[in-house]
Formats: C-alpha cells, structure tokens, sequence
C-alpha cells in the first residue's frame, strides 16, 4: 500500500519546517520506501508497518506539546510493490508519447 500523509503542529507558530523535520526523520528510519515533497510524504509497506510509521510521526512532532493535524490518503492494492516509483515513471512514459 502506498499511504500519504502530512503531519502539522497546530499552534506552533508560523514556520514548522523544524517540527515537520522531526516527523521526516521518523520515516527515513523507519527503512520503508519514502518520498517527501512540499505537501505529503509517501511511504510504501504493508498495512501494519505504514501505520505504526505514520503513529511514530505523529507522536514526534506532538513532543513539541502542540496540537497536531494529520490528512492521510492511502492507495491499497495488496500484492503490488513498488508502486512508489512505478506509478511516477508510467506518467513520466505517457508524457514523452
């Protein structure tokens, strides 16, 4: 499965780059396939382990004792890997046609 998410510190001030990072660092650790842009940072893994992922995220930037939001969208196709980097290259494919 494929899970996006974003985790926001809510009333930490304006900038939350510091405490966004501390969410990041969860991720790459976590050894799962991961890709992290402006908005949402994607992993790839069986149900359980994204999940436990996304928990340990969360939980790092709450240290900060702020609230926390969290917007998720998961993609669940069991028996498909990869899906990560496939799905990116298939349209980069379709827009040299």
């Amino acid at each position: 499965m494929l899970v996006a998410f974003s985790v926001t510190p809510i009333g930490a001030g304006e900038s939350v780059g510091d405490l966004v990072a501390d969410a990041v660092r969860v991720v790459r650790a976590s050894g799962l396939p991961n890709r992290t842009d402006a908005m949402f940072t994607t992993i790839e893994g069986e149900w359980d382990e994204c999940f436990a992922v996304v928990k340990e995220a969360v939980e790092a930037v709450a240290k900060s004792g702020h609230r926390v939001s969290v917007s998720l969208k998961a993609d669940v196709r069991p028996g498909v890997t990869g899906a990560l980097t496939a799905k990116v290259e298939h349209i980069e494919r379709a827009l040299q046609e």
